[in-house]
């Protein structure tokens, strides 16, 4: 499975983006996606994690209620919707995809060693 992310650039706070990340050589079917952040200087961080058995979605607290999971089977693309962006919200965008359904976690952390497949990450920059 490859996968592509696209949609970032350059935002004002409190703006919206809205990234892609568009799957080939396979559907996404019932894996489990997630989509991280790497801030500069910062470890990876999981933003979110959709189950592939039941479709749902869990957001760390950060950005709950203003980060939203979409999906386009046709185009076997998922959309990662972001509003009200703010500065610290900025980094590379990565999605990633397994074929385990449900959603690995260490703790409370969403658990990046446990996804097969990664993009190559997409640039967000939250700024004035």
């Amino acid at each position: 499975v490859q996968l592509v992310e696209s949609g970032g650039g350059l935002v004002e706070p409190g703006g919206s983006l809205r990234l892609s990340c568009a799957a080939s050589g396979s559907t996404f079917g019932t894996y489990r996606i997630a989509w991280f952040r790497q801030a500069p200087g910062k470890e990876r961080e999981g933003l979110s994690c959709t189950n592939g058995d039941d479709g749902s979605t869990d957001f760390i607290d950060s950005v709950k209620g203003r980060f939203a999971i979409s999906r386009d089977s046709a185009k076997n693309t998922v959309y990662l919707q972001m509003d009200s962006l703010k500065p610290e919200d900025a980094g590379i965008y990565y999605c990633a995809a397994g074929p385990v359904q449900r959603c690995p976690y260490a703790g409370s952390d969403i658990f990046p060693g446990a996804f097969d497949y990664w993009g190559q990450g997409t640039q967000v920059t939250v700024s004035s």
